[in-house]
Protein backbone atom coordinates (compact mmCIF):
# COMPACT_ATOMS: atom_id res chain seq x y z
CA UNK A 1 0.00 0.00 0.00
CA UNK A 2 1.69 3.55 -0.89
CA UNK A 3 0.25 5.26 2.47
CA UNK A 4 0.77 3.25 5.82
CA UNK A 5 0.39 5.02 9.55
CA UNK A 6 2.38 3.81 12.08
CA UNK A 7 3.75 5.06 16.03
CA UNK A 8 7.62 5.76 16.03
CA UNK A 9 10.32 7.22 18.15
CA UNK A 10 12.87 9.13 15.79
CA UNK A 11 16.25 7.44 16.27
CA UNK A 12 18.11 9.99 14.31
CA UNK A 13 18.42 12.71 11.69
CA UNK A 14 20.43 13.67 9.20
CA UNK A 15 20.44 16.85 6.71
CA UNK A 16 19.06 16.09 2.67
CA UNK A 17 19.54 18.85 0.91
CA UNK A 18 18.60 22.62 1.51
CA UNK A 19 15.26 22.02 3.46
CA UNK A 20 15.10 18.06 4.23
CA UNK A 21 16.28 15.46 6.45
CA UNK A 22 16.26 11.90 6.18
CA UNK A 23 14.72 10.88 9.64
CA UNK A 24 15.54 7.00 10.91
CA UNK A 25 12.42 5.39 12.70
CA UNK A 26 11.94 2.79 15.10
CA UNK A 27 8.29 1.89 14.56
CA UNK A 28 5.93 -0.16 16.26
CA UNK A 29 4.45 -2.41 13.61
CA UNK A 30 7.34 -2.22 10.85
CA UNK A 31 11.09 -2.11 13.00
CA UNK A 32 13.37 0.40 11.56
CA UNK A 33 12.21 2.92 8.65
CA UNK A 34 14.07 5.58 7.22
CA UNK A 35 12.34 8.21 5.70
CA UNK A 36 12.61 11.42 4.07
CA UNK A 37 11.11 14.45 6.02
CA UNK A 38 10.45 17.02 3.03
CA UNK A 39 10.86 20.90 4.24
CA UNK A 40 11.39 20.30 8.37
CA UNK A 41 14.61 22.74 7.76
CA UNK A 42 12.89 25.54 6.80
CA UNK A 43 11.77 28.15 9.28
CA UNK A 44 7.93 27.68 10.32
CA UNK A 45 7.89 23.64 8.92
CA UNK A 46 4.97 22.20 11.25
CA UNK A 47 6.85 18.85 10.87
CA UNK A 48 10.08 19.97 12.24
CA UNK A 49 9.78 19.70 15.92
CA UNK A 50 7.81 16.66 15.80
CA UNK A 51 10.46 14.64 14.23
CA UNK A 52 13.09 14.99 16.34
CA UNK A 53 14.93 12.72 18.10
CA UNK A 54 13.80 11.08 21.08
CA UNK A 55 10.15 12.07 19.95
CA UNK A 56 7.24 9.49 19.90
CA UNK A 57 5.20 10.45 16.95
CA UNK A 58 2.11 9.01 15.14
CA UNK A 59 3.35 9.23 11.45
CA UNK A 60 1.90 9.26 7.82
CA UNK A 61 4.26 7.55 5.77
CA UNK A 62 4.31 7.25 2.08
CA UNK A 63 6.31 4.18 0.49
CA UNK A 64 7.39 4.32 -2.75
CA UNK A 65 8.17 0.33 -3.55
CA UNK A 66 8.62 -0.51 -7.10
CA UNK A 67 8.96 -4.48 -8.36
CA UNK A 68 9.88 -5.51 -4.83
CA UNK A 69 13.21 -2.29 -4.95
CA UNK A 70 12.35 0.10 -1.92
CA UNK A 71 13.93 3.36 -1.36
CA UNK A 72 13.36 5.84 1.55
CA UNK A 73 9.51 6.45 2.28
CA UNK A 74 8.38 9.74 2.54
CA UNK A 75 6.81 11.26 5.77
CA UNK A 76 3.55 12.87 4.77
CA UNK A 77 1.80 13.81 8.46
CA UNK A 78 3.19 13.75 11.98
CA UNK A 79 1.66 14.23 15.44
CA UNK A 80 3.44 14.17 18.72
CA UNK A 81 2.16 11.44 21.28
CA UNK A 82 5.33 12.67 23.58
CA UNK A 83 7.92 15.16 23.63
CA UNK A 84 10.22 12.89 25.72
CA UNK A 85 13.17 14.85 23.82
CA UNK A 86 12.17 18.70 25.74
CA UNK A 87 12.65 17.13 29.81
CA UNK A 88 15.61 14.96 28.43
CA UNK A 89 17.65 17.35 26.32
CA UNK A 90 17.43 19.94 29.95
CA UNK A 91 19.11 16.89 31.79
CA UNK A 92 23.05 16.54 30.42
CA UNK A 93 22.95 12.71 32.26
CA UNK A 94 19.48 12.19 31.13
CA UNK A 95 20.34 13.53 27.35
CA UNK A 96 24.00 11.48 27.15
CA UNK A 97 22.21 8.50 28.13
CA UNK A 98 19.58 9.24 26.08
CA UNK A 99 21.97 9.21 23.36
CA UNK A 100 23.09 5.78 24.02
CA UNK A 101 19.68 4.26 24.55
CA UNK A 102 18.26 5.60 20.57
CA UNK A 103 22.14 4.29 19.14
CA UNK A 104 21.12 1.05 20.66
CA UNK A 105 17.99 0.76 19.58
CA UNK A 106 19.47 1.48 15.76
CA UNK A 107 22.15 -1.23 16.52
CA UNK A 108 20.05 -4.02 17.65
CA UNK A 109 17.79 -3.27 14.63
CA UNK A 110 20.02 -5.08 11.83
CA UNK A 111 17.24 -5.75 9.25
CA UNK A 112 15.04 -2.51 8.21
CA UNK A 113 11.77 -3.11 8.56
CA UNK A 114 11.69 -6.58 10.72
CA UNK A 115 8.88 -5.74 13.17
CA UNK A 116 10.39 -5.62 16.71
CA UNK A 117 6.97 -4.25 18.84
CA UNK A 118 8.69 -5.76 22.20
CA UNK A 119 11.89 -3.49 21.75
CA UNK A 120 9.76 -0.23 20.40
CA UNK A 121 7.73 -0.37 24.23
CA UNK A 122 11.25 -1.16 25.58
CA UNK A 123 12.05 2.29 23.94
CA UNK A 124 9.03 3.60 24.55
CA UNK A 125 9.44 3.21 28.27
CA UNK A 126 13.05 3.71 29.02
CA UNK A 127 12.57 7.69 27.44
CA UNK A 128 9.56 8.15 29.20
CA UNK A 129 11.75 7.30 32.83
CA UNK A 130 14.48 9.32 31.74
CA UNK A 131 12.19 12.45 30.85
CA UNK A 132 10.66 12.05 34.38
CA UNK A 133 13.55 11.45 35.95
CA UNK A 134 12.38 8.55 37.83
CA UNK A 135 15.87 6.68 38.53
CA UNK A 136 19.14 7.68 37.27
CA UNK A 137 19.94 8.13 34.22
CA UNK A 138 23.19 5.64 34.03
CA UNK A 139 20.73 2.90 35.66
CA UNK A 140 17.83 3.61 32.97
CA UNK A 141 20.62 3.24 29.93
CA UNK A 142 22.10 -0.35 31.59
CA UNK A 143 18.68 -1.84 32.33
CA UNK A 144 17.49 -1.31 28.66
CA UNK A 145 20.35 -2.68 27.26
CA UNK A 146 20.46 -5.47 29.28
CA UNK A 147 17.14 -6.09 28.11
CA UNK A 148 16.88 -5.26 24.31
CA UNK A 149 20.16 -7.71 24.71
CA UNK A 150 18.15 -10.48 26.25
CA UNK A 151 15.47 -9.36 23.35
CA UNK A 152 17.96 -9.96 20.34
CA UNK A 153 18.95 -13.23 22.12
CA UNK A 154 21.96 -12.07 24.15
CA UNK A 155 20.62 -12.56 27.83
CA UNK A 156 23.80 -12.84 30.29
CA UNK A 157 23.58 -15.68 32.39
CA UNK A 158 23.81 -13.98 36.15
CA UNK A 159 21.76 -16.93 38.16
CA UNK A 160 24.91 -19.11 37.69
CA UNK A 161 27.87 -19.58 36.09
CA UNK A 162 27.91 -19.45 32.08
CA UNK A 163 29.62 -23.30 31.83
CA UNK A 164 28.71 -25.25 34.82
CA UNK A 165 25.35 -23.51 36.29
CA UNK A 166 27.22 -23.33 39.50
CA UNK A 167 26.50 -19.99 41.93
CA UNK A 168 29.16 -20.29 45.03
CA UNK A 169 32.63 -19.45 45.81
CA UNK A 170 33.91 -16.29 43.91
CA UNK A 171 32.39 -15.02 40.67
CA UNK A 172 34.12 -13.12 37.66
CA UNK A 173 32.15 -11.62 34.61
CA UNK A 174 33.27 -12.42 30.99
CA UNK A 175 31.31 -10.96 27.98
CA UNK A 176 33.01 -13.44 25.37
CA UNK A 177 31.61 -16.27 28.02
CA UNK A 178 28.17 -14.51 28.33
CA UNK A 179 28.05 -13.70 31.33
CA UNK A 180 29.29 -15.18 34.94
CA UNK A 181 31.74 -17.60 35.68
CA UNK A 182 32.99 -19.75 39.27
CA UNK A 183 36.25 -19.58 39.61
CA UNK A 184 37.07 -23.04 38.22
CA UNK A 185 35.72 -21.62 35.05
CA UNK A 186 37.20 -18.26 34.62
CA UNK A 187 38.92 -17.28 31.63
CA UNK A 188 41.54 -15.04 30.76
CA UNK A 189 39.71 -11.45 30.75
CA UNK A 190 37.39 -11.97 32.90
CA UNK A 191 36.69 -9.16 34.91
CA UNK A 192 36.22 -9.49 39.05
CA UNK A 193 32.64 -9.50 40.28
CA UNK A 194 31.28 -8.84 43.40
CA UNK A 195 28.00 -10.12 45.24
CA UNK A 196 26.28 -7.10 44.93
CA UNK A 197 27.33 -6.54 41.68
CA UNK A 198 25.69 -9.99 40.42
CA UNK A 199 22.89 -8.69 42.45
CA UNK A 200 22.41 -5.37 40.66
CA UNK A 201 22.80 -7.02 37.34
CA UNK A 202 19.51 -9.04 37.97
CA UNK A 203 18.31 -6.45 39.74
CA UNK A 204 18.54 -4.28 35.96
CA UNK A 205 17.36 -6.99 33.62
CA UNK A 206 14.27 -8.19 35.66
CA UNK A 207 13.45 -4.83 36.81
CA UNK A 208 13.55 -4.85 40.34
CA UNK A 209 14.53 -0.95 41.17
CA UNK A 210 14.21 -1.09 44.56
CA UNK A 211 17.35 -3.04 44.46
CA UNK A 212 18.55 -0.99 41.74
CA UNK A 213 17.98 2.23 43.35
CA UNK A 214 19.43 1.31 46.66
CA UNK A 215 23.07 -0.04 45.82
CA UNK A 216 25.81 1.62 46.65
CA UNK A 217 27.32 3.95 44.12
CA UNK A 218 30.68 1.38 43.80
CA UNK A 219 28.26 -1.28 43.26
CA UNK A 220 26.45 0.87 40.65
CA UNK A 221 29.10 1.71 38.90
CA UNK A 222 30.79 -2.03 38.86
CA UNK A 223 27.62 -3.06 37.20
CA UNK A 224 28.01 -0.25 34.42
CA UNK A 225 31.08 -1.51 33.62
CA UNK A 226 29.81 -4.71 32.94
CA UNK A 227 26.71 -3.73 31.18
CA UNK A 228 28.56 -1.23 28.83
CA UNK A 229 31.55 -4.18 27.96
CA UNK A 230 28.72 -6.88 27.27
CA UNK A 231 27.29 -4.41 25.25
CA UNK A 232 30.14 -3.75 22.97
CA UNK A 233 31.47 -7.45 22.49
CA UNK A 234 27.72 -8.25 20.91
CA UNK A 235 27.87 -4.72 19.07
CA UNK A 236 31.09 -5.63 17.73
CA UNK A 237 32.39 -2.22 17.76
CA UNK A 238 31.76 0.37 20.27
CA UNK A 239 29.00 3.11 20.51
CA UNK A 240 30.07 6.34 19.33
CA UNK A 241 27.88 7.97 22.22
CA UNK A 242 29.05 5.62 24.95
CA UNK A 243 32.31 7.24 26.06
CA UNK A 244 30.40 10.30 26.59
CA UNK A 245 27.36 9.14 29.20
CA UNK A 246 27.78 10.40 32.73
CA UNK A 247 28.52 8.48 35.34
CA UNK A 248 27.74 7.84 38.43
Amino acid sequence: MPLYRDEAVVLRTQKLGEADRIVTLLTRRNGRVRAVAKGVRRTGSRLGSRVEPFTHVDLMLHTHAIEAKRGLDTVTQADTIAPFGERIAADYAAYTAGTAILETAERLTVEEREPSIRLFLLLVGALRALALGEHPATSVLDAFVLRALALSGWEPALQGCARCGRLDGHLWFAPAAGGVLCAEDRQAGAANLSPGGRLQLVALLTGDWATVDGAAPQVQREASGMVAAYLQWHLERGLRSLPLVERL
